[in-house]
């Protein structure tokens, strides 16, 4: 039987699908397909229960810029009292042009070039996250270059398993991130030797879509330690960043929710007595969105179904790059209809240009619109042009009112300056 995505955001009245009180229908006859539409409301009650979870610490979000980075979308969080986390000079940029501070951003990435550390020193952003030897040494050199003192948090690998997709693990030794403990000890002992860097705090991020807490508690219990261990030492680092990685419901996964999260890691954090980071960006804005697409055409080969939509890999990468998961439904319920299990897929010419497969759904007809649910983190970020596709246009919902806040792609954006060069 066809199951319909559990949400308070995107709920259905007579039959239509609703993003707050907006009809989803509404939104298409002005955009057209495929579109991206978020619900401002989910973006704020989440970051509003995140922030009281943890009200017993000295605590400071940074939203995950990578999650979704348009610039309404990062608008928003940083209105809401949110620093931002940002991984490339594309991404400061953004988050600048958005309003956010640049003592309120983190710069982060593991493999940063000369000039993305120079543009963070330039900013004065609150912090660089290094996460290599290596790294340690260029940024003192480039800061002494420039007369300046680095404020810089150390990235550490707890190796701990963070039961999730093999992609999305960070936080074990195998993986490229961060560096471990016994050479995040030797680098931050060299504190007095690196005369243009100021060591500030430790950081981790295990993982993505992590849905048990004993990851997370081993992990914070291990850094806590070696926090503890250079406080004895006498390095007073000021704060813990905990990072991302609460994962969500896409499916039938038993999640945790953000106060039980606070629950588990409050009593190791409060020893710290030191300020509290957190760099959620999933948690934050994946259920908050969907993709809306039209179905192109129906077919059947042999016992299998087909719905052809215009949505593709292009538009929503993480069913072919991951087998993600996306709950599937039509914009319009109708009874009269019978069901049927089909497979959903986009016109691109790849064999992995597919949003679901073997989903029991409504019979579908030309010109249905369907949903693609939890949409909202790592979609339109992840979006390409490949066959020369556009990137969909993106809405924001407030209350009963929506906005464009990125208009679909034109064919001029397509070729950008390729004309000139003809």
């Amino acid at each position: 039987m066809m199951q319909l995505f559990p949400s308070t955001y995107f709920t259905y009245k007579n039959k239509q699908l609703y993003c707050e009180g907006v009809a989803v229908t509404q939104i298409v006859k002005q955009t057209g397909t495929p579109t991206y539409i978020y619900s401002k409301k989910y973006f704020e009650d989440a970051s509003k229960e995140f922030d009281e979870a943890f009200r017993a610490v000295r605590h400071k979000i940074f939203y995950a810029a990578k999650s979704n980075f348009n610039l309404s979308v990062i608008k928003t969080f940083i209105e809401l009292g949110s620093g931002v986390d940002v991984n490339s000079e594309g991404e400061l940029y953004r988050a600048l042009k958005a309003g956010a501070k640049p003592e309120k951003i983190i710069l982060t990435s593991v493999g940063k070039t000369k000039n993305e550390i120079k543009l963070g020193l330039e900013r004065d952003v609150l912090m660089i996250k290094a996460e290599s030897e290596e790294e340690v040494y260029l940024i003192n050199e480039i800061a002494s270059s420039m007369n300046k003192i680095a404020r810089v948090a150390i990235r550490v690998n707890p190796d701990v398993n963070p039961k999730t997709h093999p992609y999305i693990s960070t936080g074990l030794s195998e993986n490229k991130f961060g560096v471990d403990s016994e050479t995040a000890l030797k680098l931050f002992r060299k504190q007095k030797e690196l005369k243009n860097i100021l060591f500030t705090g430790i950081d981790m991020h295990i993982g993505s879509q992590i849905t048990t807490l004993s990851p997370f508690v081993e992990a914070v219990e291990k850094l806590a330690n070696l926090f503890l261990i250079l406080k004895k030492e006498g390095l007073e680092l000021i704060h813990f960043d905990i990072g991302g990685g609460i994962g969500i419901q896409y499916n039938d996964e038993k999640t945790f929710s953000v106060n039980k999260f606070a629950e588990a890691l409050l009593p190791i954090v409060k020893k710290l007595n030191c300020e509290i980071i957190f760099e959620p960006g999933r948690y934050l804005t994946a259920n908050a969105g969907i993709l809306v697409t039209e179905v192109l055409y129906t077919k059947k080969n042999q016992h299998k179904n087909f719905l052809v939509v215009d949505a593709a890999m292009t538009d929503l990468l993480r069913p072919s790059i991951y087998g993600a998961y996306h709950h599937v439904q039509p914009v319009k319920l109708d009874e009269s209809r019978s069901e049927i299990i089909a497979d959903v897929v986009g016109p691109v010419c790849e064999s992995g240009d597919f949003l679901a497969k073997e989903r029991t759904i409504q019979k579908c007809e030309h010109g249905d619109l369907l949903a693609v649910m939890s949409a909202g983190a790592y979609g339109m970020v992840m979006a390409s042009n490949y066959n020369a596709r556009r990137k969909p246009a993106e809405i924001l919902v407030t209350g009963n009112s929506f906005s464009i806040i990125r208009a679909r792609e034109t064919f001029e954006h397509l070729v950008f300056d390729e004309e000139n060069y003809l």
